[in-house]
Formats: C-alpha cells, structure tokens, sequence
C-alpha cells in the first residue's frame, strides 16, 4: 500500500500542489517551462519541487539509451529524424550534483526531500490475498462444503470407474488429503477452482485432465479439477501439498483455445472487474538478440553482426560476459576490432532490458480486495486489464496466481468427437474422456511412429522412442513423456533394452521393485524419489518432498543432513549400512533426472487421446487437425502428406459453413464436416 501525505504550507487549498521545477539539462524547452513554473509559483504562492527528468541510471548510460530508443522506433543512429535526446544529463543526480542547478531555489531541493520524507512504502509479503468463497447457507464455513463435495464426488466417481483399489483406500487418501488442505487453509483455494471448472463444463467448454503435480491429488479428482486416478497410477499427493513444507497450492487449469475466454470472463463477473486481472510478461533482450539488434542500430551489415552473435555458445540464458570468458574468438575479435568492441559494449549494456510488455499465456490472479491496493494495472494491446507486476512478484506480495491455459488440442479434440458422433450416428455417441486405455490400435499406431498430428509425440526424436521401445500400455506413455527431456534422455537406451529384455531388470533391494517395476528397475519420476525414501529409510512422504527438492536443487548443505538422517532409516530398517550408502548415491544421481509423474501421467492422457482418434477415425481425426490449424501453413503441408499416406482425399476448405472446416474423404467415403455433406 503507498499512501501520500501532500505538504499544505500555504493557507490557500492550492498550495496541495506542487510546481516542479526540472533541472534544465540544457535544453531549450525546458528553460521556457520552468520559467512559467517560477510565474505560476509567484502569483499563486505555491511551493516549489527541484527535481531531474530520469530516463537511465548512469551518465555512462546515456549512449545505450540513445540506441535502445533506436530499437523501439525502428531507426539507426544515422537517420536524422530519429528521436533523441541532445544531452547526457537525463540520469539520477545525487544531491550534491542537482544542488548547485537550483542554487537561486534552495527551498525547491528541500521541498523534494521533504515530499520523499513523506512518503509511505508497505508492501507485506507473508499474507495470501485470496477471495473469500462463499458457500451455501446450510453449511457452516468451507472446510464442511468441501468435505461434502469431495466425499460426494468420490462416490460418483468409483460408481463410473470401479477400480482395482479398495475401496476404504481411498477413503482413508481422501480423509488425510482433506485433513492436510483444511488445516493449511486451502479450502477456498480448492472450491475457487472447483467453481471455475464447473463453469466451463456445465457450458460444455473442453477441460483438460489435469496439469503439474495437482493430478497427484485425490480431492482434485473426486471434485473434477482433474481427470486421473491418481491411486492407480501411484501419484502421490506430497508431491502438490506438503505440510511440512508450507507453500501455496498451484492447480493449473488447461481449457479449449477457443473458449478460454468465457472462462475468464465467468471469473471476472463472479469476483468483480476490480478483482481479477491477467499477468505481465516481458520480452527481454537475450544475448545474441543483443548483438543483432545493436549490430543494426549501428549500421553494421547483417553478416558482421550475425558473425559476432554466432561465436555466443549455444547455451540457455547465457550471458554476454559468460560467452566472453568461454570463447576465445569472441574475445579475439573484440580485443582486435573497434567496431565489435563497442557493438559488444553497448550489447551487454541493453542485454536483458525489458524489450516489450505482453500479456501471459495463462496467467490470473484474483484478489480479496481491490487489486488497486496491491498492485499497479495497465490495459493491455485488447482492452484486458494487466498486472504490471510479472508472475514471480505477483506471488511475493500475496496474491495468487491461477493458470488458465488455452489449449488447442482440447479444441481439435472436441472437434473431432464431433464430426466422428455426426458421421457416424448408427454407433454409440464417443465420449473421449471414456476410451479404454489398453486399446491394441492405439499402441501399434504408437509404435509404428506414425505420429502427425498427435499432442507432443510429433517430434523426430519422438518417433524413434516410440518405434524403439513399442509401447503396449497406458504406464509406457507416462513414461515416454517424462524420458524426452533433456538430462532424462540419457536414460533411453537402457529403459528401452529393460522393457525389451535385452538387459535384464535388477533392483539394489527388494524394497523397490513396488516401486520401480512400472518403468523396469529405472529412476524415471521424481514421486519414485520420495518413495524410496519412504520405504528404505522410514521419511514420511512429506519429509521424502523436501529430500527430493534438495536433491534437485543441488543444496550440498541439505543434502549432508539428509544423508544422515536417511542412513539412520535404513538402519532402523535392517539395511545394512554400505547398501543404503548405496541407495542414496541412486537416487541422489537420478533425483537431478526425475520428472514429475503427475504431470507426466495427466499429459499422458491427452497424447492417448489423440493417438486413440487417429487409430480409429483417421478421416474425421485429420479433417478436425487441419481445421484447427487452418492458418499454419507449414502444418498444413505436413498433413496433406500425412492424408495421402493414410488414404484420405482433402478436398478443400469448405467457406460456405458457419466455420471455416477441412473436408476429408477417405476410400471413398465422405464425411460431413463444419455444415457441409459430400454426396456419397
């Protein structure tokens, strides 16, 4: 909260203002400006103010300033009618420099100390302001309303997919689970989402299976928030919420591209317009992005400038001075050429300046009180109104953050759902949230590689991991999806010579092959981490979270107590001392590699669905793909090729439907898609 208390030293009520006079920089305009400031002073006796226009930090800055406006507006440094600035005087002066300007007025420095003096910084950073939800009268507070949500949701839920698990398993899960959210204070937080997913199916809108470690919760599946079991799949709740390590919940909501915005629009009704906005992102200027851009501004030719940001390695979020101390030609060049040297100067001067302001892709935050009262807003390019605080800040000063992603596989997936219950009216209606999951035809399609148009399974590198390792159930996909990263990658060739039998599947203990059997002896998940330390050394899931986080993030510190505590577990276990030395080396090594299973699982599900529609309804699979992608022309070439391979004929886009759509034949039968019928 910033408060203002403005000087009243005058008795007339004009005095509240104050006439700020501006250090005069030597530009013309701003002598004529102060001298009507010092007429308005002396006839109406208001206060004077000293201050200094500020546009950079440092003096030194005034020439990468100069270019940084050059790259906003499009200019080089020789064009004439560029805007600019004739003076290095634009930067923060220190008393004792902006003094002596205002030596006729030594009451107009006081009086800028004097408005500084009074003003009030309070930004708390340790109180969440989250909306209160209101629930219906006959329950007492949202502890209670949740519970019965939740116990209620749970029974629909096993009445639709019995499972294998007891059934006062889950009971129990939910029970603890319950437990944990409400002493936490997360039972709003809970019935937020709950209430925002209801919305968006009660309006038909795609809603995704779940996102990050939340499909790792029971809660959220009873409620709906998410769409996976997760005590089938062994995801473990610790991973999303953990008492012992107190943060806030994050349940990232995926919804149908197109749609996303009535979500939006739903939250902001129901919360007000003053509550609710959507976050800031910056656009920085990257280190080779530097260089090209300077390299313009100056006037250097498009090859020099591309020679020099070429020799920066390859490297993520590299810096300039990185890049300088790791390659010598680099350093060569700039030593021995004056053009490269003050292109590199100036570079790493504007090197990770904000460049451009934009929305993010799927940030919200909704607040209790007035956003006002914590954060500043600005109106983005569409009129939607823009924290100009980023996520990171956002999150610091209390204000929670709620993920709505649009997602267009959602939406080519409805589509095709669509056309495939249009075309096919003889048949049972498909609900693609009721496919099985052990379909023989969506495996051999998976393994055959033929995998355009299927949710992050279209890579080149994909493909040769598919037709590698020859998936044949639902856990081999969860799999492939946390493998293909870069670190985990390297683990490939042995989970595919285990799942093949070529390498035979061993275990350091007895105690994890529970644990390790669905991906063949290999660390793979980071959940696989916490349960190991769980069953070996005796941590509760909770304690097993916080060994994982520490692992990962590589606290030597941390993991030195840890170590110890997980040696005295084992022991307490009958471990013998040198095998839990080993153990923990295990997992030490592959917590740096583990993914999160949860994400991994819930992404899964939409990869199986698209890979289950393309085996069984390739016509109406590739007519809603095409549809979708309607504007990429590059994906659109893709999948003509793709069609011709599986027989289909494209004949075109069909302008005359209410939606612009794709017709597709294939062996010479049309199907009806986006308001047109071919004659059969």
């Amino acid at each position: 909260m910033v408060r203002w208390r403005w000087l009243a030293s005058s008795r007339t009520s004009s005095a509240r203002i104050i006439s700020t006079l501006r250090f005069r920089h030597g530009l013309d305009h701003q002598r004529v400006a102060n001298a009507g400031l010092m007429e308005i002073h002396k006839k109406l006796g208001i206060p004077l103010a000293g201050t200094n226009d500020c546009h950079y930090l440092k003096k030194d800055d005034a020439r990468p300033h100069e270019l940084m406006l050059c790259l906003q507006t499009g200019k080089t440094v020789s064009d004439p009618n560029r805007m600019k600035f004739d003076t290095d005087q634009l930067y923060v002066k220190s008393t004792e420099e902006i003094a002596p300007a205002f030596a006729e007025f030594p009451g107009a420095v006081l009086n800028t100390c004097r408005i500084a003096d009074h003003c009030e910084l309070n930004l708390p950073l340790n109180k969440t302001h989250l909306p209160q939800y209101r629930v219906p009268e006959e329950f007492k507070d949202r502890e209670s309303y949740l519970e019965h949500l939740a116990v209620a949701g749970l029974k629909e839920r096993l009445k639709e997919r019995p499972s294998r698990v007891a059934s006062a398993v889950y009971e129990l899960r939910l029970r603890e689970e319950l437990m944990v959210i409400c002493s936490m204070g997360f039972a709003g937080y809970f019935l937020i989402v709950w209430d925002i997913i209801r919305f968006a199916r009660s309006r038909a809108i795609p809603v995704g299976p779940g996102r990050g470690s939340a499909a790792g919760s029971l809660v959220a599946y009873a409620l709906r928030i998410t769409d996976l079991d997760p005590l089938v799949y062994t995801l473990l709740f610790e991973r999303f919420l953990n008492p012992e390590r107190v943060s806030l919940p994050d349940i990232d909501m995926d919804f149908c591209m197109d749609r996303r915005s009535e979500v939006i629009n739903y939250v902001v009704d129901k919360y007000g317009t003053d509550h609710v906005a959507q976050i800031i992102t910056f656009g920085t200027l990257g280190a080779k992005a530097a260089i090209r851009d300077v390299g313009r501004v100056l006037e250097l030719s498009y090859a020099d400038a591309d020679k020099v940001a070429k020799l920066v390695p390859n490297q993520l979020n590299i810096t300039l001075q990185q890049a300088l101390e790791t390659e010598p030609r680099l350093r060569e060049l700039v030593e021995t050429d004056p053009k490269v040297k003050e292109l590199m100067a100036n570079a790493q001067s504007l090197e990770g300046l904000a460049r451009h302001a934009s929305t993010h892709a799927a940030g919200v935050v909704i607040s209790e009180g007035p956003l006002t009262d914590h954060v500043p807003l600005y109106k983005g390019a569409n009129d939607e109104i823009v924290t100009q605080y980023s996520m990171g800040d956002v999150e610091k000063i209390g204000l929670v953050k709620f993920d709505f992603l649009g997602l267009k596989t959602l939406t080519m997936i409805r589509r095709a759902e669509t056309l495939i219950n249009e075309t096919h009216p003889e048949a049972s209606p498909l609900v693609i949230d009721h496919v099985p999951f052990d379909d023989p035809a969506t495996f051999a399609l998976l393994s055959s590689g033929k995998t355009t148009g299927l949710f992050q399974l279209e890579s080149s590198g994909m493909r040769d991991l598919l037709t590698g390792l020859k998936p044949d159930r639902f856990e081999d996909i969860i799999a492939i999806i946390a493998l293909y990263r870069p670190g985990p990658m390297d683990l490939i060739p042995d989970f595919i010579k285990r799942k093949q039998g070529k390498v035979p599947i061993t275990y350091e203990a007895p105690e994890l092959e529970p644990i390790l059997k669905d991906t063949y002896g290999v660390i793979v998940y980071q959940e696989q981490v916490m349960a190991i330390a769980n069953k070996v050394a005796g941590f509760s899931l909770g304690q097993a979270d916080i060994l994982r986080r520490a692992m990962g993030k590589k606290k030597p510190e941390e993991m030195e107590k840890l170590r110890a505590k997980f040696l005295e577990g084992a022991t307490q276990k009958n471990i013998p001392e040198k095998k839990a030395e080993k153990l923990y080396e295990l997992i030490q090594k592959f917590a740096g590699y583990g993914f999160n299973k949860s994400h991994a699982a819930a992404y899964a599900v939409v990869c199986y669905q698209t890979a289950y529609l393309k085996a069984h309804y390739p016509t109406e699979f590739m007519a809603a793909l095409m549809t979708t992608d309607m504007g990429n022309q590059d994906k659109l070439v893709g999948y003509f090729t793709e069609c011709r391979d599986l027989g289909i004929k494209v004949l075109g886009p069909d302008v005359n439907a209410s939606q612009k759509a794709v017709r597709c034949v294939r062996r010479g039968n049309p199907v009806r898609i986006g308001g047109y019928q071919e004659r059969r």
